[in-house]
């Protein structure tokens, strides 16, 4: 018998993970990361396993999967996720991956199904994931209930659906006990995804995330969007202006008047909500600054509710007005491939071409998303040269940005057991 030897043995990730604690050990504070970061397909393994394998991942809505067989379907990596309502109304997460041979049971974005059966063998297993029937050949001693499907860690908050694929989840307490509270007067049971778009971005996901996390470029790309949006989040931006923090007072105190939570919170460098005005006199993220849907949310009873901004790294961004809301989510692709989601949320109730009209409420984040998307794939054009070096972040209008860059750095770091030290 030919012995195992110990190289074969070896992970091939830990040469992988450790060139990236080196690397990230001696990157210069508040500049961007060295190029294999942003292009290396070795690096964007890395990712996968340190990240998107072992983090808290914004998955979907729980509106999405209203009744029971409802499913949507998604990829982390190279793995096939399907989550679900059962029976008992929970939702479910599984690795949607056949307990026989293999093969991918729901081959859909979504839809709804009695039970889930195996379009290879017709494997059929319950909505809770246990297996009901594998056919007679599998012989009188087959054991089903040792050929459930495998689980993946899910928590609900607020009709937000997150997933975790490791077996050893991170805490993750805090921000969805805030989430709930934030998110309650949005009645979030009780929304739909009006529409919902699909953006395939050539650059690598930290590119797109760092675009997202500061608005220096903004003046120069995005006027649709600036119709609306306030270029500060909060009066502690160190560029807010009197004119601002004057309107966040107004706004604050008929926030107050409705019950309606506004203060800024932060979870680590992880997470972050808080409430901003968007500018005086518009009360939607629409070309006109006026309502996309004329069916509030929730208990709402006033449009203009600014934009309570949730950030949850590593993949999600949102904006909830008065009258509908914006979910983002980002997926990797490959080292250079991204998949930008993007799904406008209106009251369950709200009738299309009656209340809500979808060209205008998607006409500003569609031009944003694509301008967004043009300034990524030039970013990562340029990283790809000689020439890149890691250059400096801007500390008044990028700190978002150095946040989620250290965030970053930190969570390779623990991830892999090499222990920061150099970070702020």
């Amino acid at each position: 018998m030919n012995q195992i030897s110990h190289s074969q043995l070896t992970d091939p990730m830990d040469d992988i993970r450790e060139s990236a604690s080196s690397l990230l050990a001696t990157r210069k504070p508040n500049y961007s990361l060295p190029q294999p970061f942003y292009n290396d397909a070795r690096m964007f393994q890395l990712d996968i396993k340190e990240i998107f394998e072992k983090e808290w991942l914004f998955a979907g809505l729980t509106c999405e999967i209203p009744a029971k067989g409802n499913f949507i379907t998604l990829n982390i990596g190279d793995n096939p996720i399907v989550i679900l309502r059962g029976a008992d109304n929970k939702v479910h997460a599984f690795f949607n991956v056949c307990r026989h041979r293999g093969s991918r049971l729901c081959v859909t974005d979504k839809g709804k199904v009695a039970k889930l059966v195996c379009p290879y063998h017709k494997w059929t297993y319950e909505l809770d994931g246990r297996l009901l029937f594998a056919g007679s050949d599998m012989g009188a001693n087959f054991d089903l209930t040792a050929h459930n499907l495998k689980p993946v860690n899910v928590k609900v908050a607020s009709g937000y659906i997150f997933i975790c694929l490791s077996d050893n989840p991170p805490e993750f307490e805090a921000f969805p006990a805030e989430l709930e509270n934030y998110l309650e007067p949005y009645d979030m049971e009780n929304l739909k995804v009006a529409v919902e778009s699909n953006v395939l971005e050539d650059a690598n996901w930290k590119l797109v995330l760092e675009n997202n996390r500061e608005c220096y470029h903004c003046n120069g790309s995005h006027p649709e969007l600036l119709n609306s949006l306030q270029q500060f989040d909060d009066t502690d931006d160190p560029l807010a202006t009197p004119e601002y923090k004057a309107l966040v007072e107004r706004k604050q105190a008929d926030w107050d008047a409705m019950k309606v939570p506004y203060a800024l919170k932060y979870f680590g460098k992880r997470n972050r909500m808080t409430r901003t005005p968007l500018l005086d006199g518009t009360v939607s993220m629409t070309m006109d600054g006026k309502v996309a849907c004329q069916k509030l949310m929730g208990r709402l009873t006033s449009p203009d509710m600014g934009s309570l901004r949730i950030l949850h790294l590593p993949n999600s961004w949102n904006h909830f007005m008065g009258d509908h809301a914006i979910a983002f989510r980002v997926l990797p692709l490959g080292p250079q491939k991204t998949l930008v989601t993007t799904k406008w949320l209106v009251h369950k109730d709200a009738v299309e071409g009656v209340d809500y009209d979808i060209t205008h409420m998607r006409k500003v984040w569609d031009a944003t998303n694509d301008q967004d998307r043009v300034l990524a794939e030039e970013n990562q054009r340029g990283i790809n040269s000689i020439a890149y070096e890691p250059g400096p972040y801007s500390e008044t209008f990028e700190f978002g940005v150095i946040d989620f860059v250290n965030w970053y750095s930190e969570t390779i770091l623990n991830n892999t057991g090499y222990k920061n030290t150099t970070l702020d």
